[in-house]
């Protein structure tokens, strides 16, 4: 007779690889966590750092001056061009030649201060030596150009996503594990009438989830919302209804919650990486971006910043809302078609 620690050893054991869920968070996940985030953060060589010199007379010979600098990619832009490109995070600095040279950029990145003193050095070395030319420093700390500007969003995306995946997943699983799903085959209920009420239930909590964030950012971190709240209410209304839809796909067959809590994290994974949550997802390689771009949470992520940092009406961002809603809308067709009660 075995003594009872190596019984007990044994079976959890047998516990554990018997369960499929188990033993994909606990040996593959971190494979694939670190895989992506390896590709994210690649060792690559540098690469040159995008500026801009604003219009003026003294624009192109500051142009051909900094384009000496490998280190550098120049471009001639307007003021307006230049705030939106600073703005935006597309340049790291901006130089404005004059008989004192102005560099213009935001002093939180460090790609602009790195940018900033290698152009400095190549317009002094034009000038044919050191510190030949006067320059002052004028920093962006344009509210919107910050990256708690830039986090906002997607922590908003994010949150739309797994409260409106886990919020119907749960209950559902939860409800046929208990056996009460199959008491409403009995009664006048089609699964429509389940699921969609499902996904409005779900629906009754968008409002104060999106007020409590956006009203904390912009009271406490200054976070601007430049566009309409219809609009930003209109967006996060659709991505809540999308991800919805997408849980009640992934719950539409598991019987436990131990599966759908695999199958949540699994369809959840590569948005939580790859759709520009907490960095840009340009991190990524080119051949990836078409994916990347196709994903609900990222496109509802450009949505929401579009919205809250650029004031872009609906119209400018019904690309994305086509992309969440088709999601949405297939994901409610195949849970319909896959959904059981027992």
């Amino acid at each position: 007779m075995r003594h009872p620690l190596i019984e007990i050893t044994r079976v959890k054991f047998l516990e554990f690889i018997r369960e499929p869920e188990a033993i994909f968070w606990v040996l593959v996940f971190p494979i694939l966590l670190s895989l992506a985030l390896g590709v994210a953060f690649r060792s690559k060589p540098p690469e040159a750092l995008a500026i801009a010199v604003q219009e003026g007379p003294r624009a192109e010979a500051a142009r051909v001056a900094l384009s000496a600098d490998p280190a550098l990619s120049p471009r001639t832009l307007t003021e307006a061009d230049c705030r939106e490109a600073l703005r935006a995070g597309r340049v790291a600095l901006v130089v404005i030649p004059g008989d004192e040279v102005t560099y213009w950029f935001d002093p939180t990145r460090d790609e602009s201060r790195v940018a900033r003193l290698a152009a400095d050095r190549a317009l002094q070395g034009a000038a044919g030596r050191a510190d030949v030319i006067g320059a002052k420093d004028r920093l962006m700390t344009e509210k919107g150009s910050r990256y708690i500007d830039f986090l906002v969003p997607g922590l908003l995306g994010m949150n739309l996503m797994g409260t409106g995946m886990w919020g119907v997943g749960f209950s559902i699983v939860t409800a046929r594990s208990r056996g009460l799903l199959k008491r409403l085959i009995a009664t006048p209920m089609r699964k429509r009438h389940y699921l969609i009420g499902q996904m409005l239930g779900r629906m009754a909590f968008l409002i104060p989830e999106v007020a409590l964030l956006v009203a904390f950012a912009a009271l406490v971190f200054g976070v601007p919302v430049r566009g309409s709240l219809a609009a930003l209410v209109v967006v996060a209304a659709l991505g809540g209804l999308a991800f919805t839809g997408i849980g009640l796909l992934v719950a539409a067959r598991p019987r436990t919650i131990e599966g759908v809590s695999g199958l949540m994290n699994f369809v959840m994974l590569p948005m939580w990486i790859f759709s520009g949550v907490f960095f840009s997802p340009a991190r990524f390689p080119d051949a990836l971006q078409p994916m990347i771009h196709a994903l609900p949470l990222t496109a509802l992520n450009d949505a929401l910043r579009a919205v809250m940092l650029d004031g872009a009406s609906l119209a400018r961002v019904a690309p994305q809302l086509a992309i969440v809603s088709a999601w949405g809308a297939v994901a409610l067709a195949s849970a319909l078609a896959l959904f059981r009660w027992k």
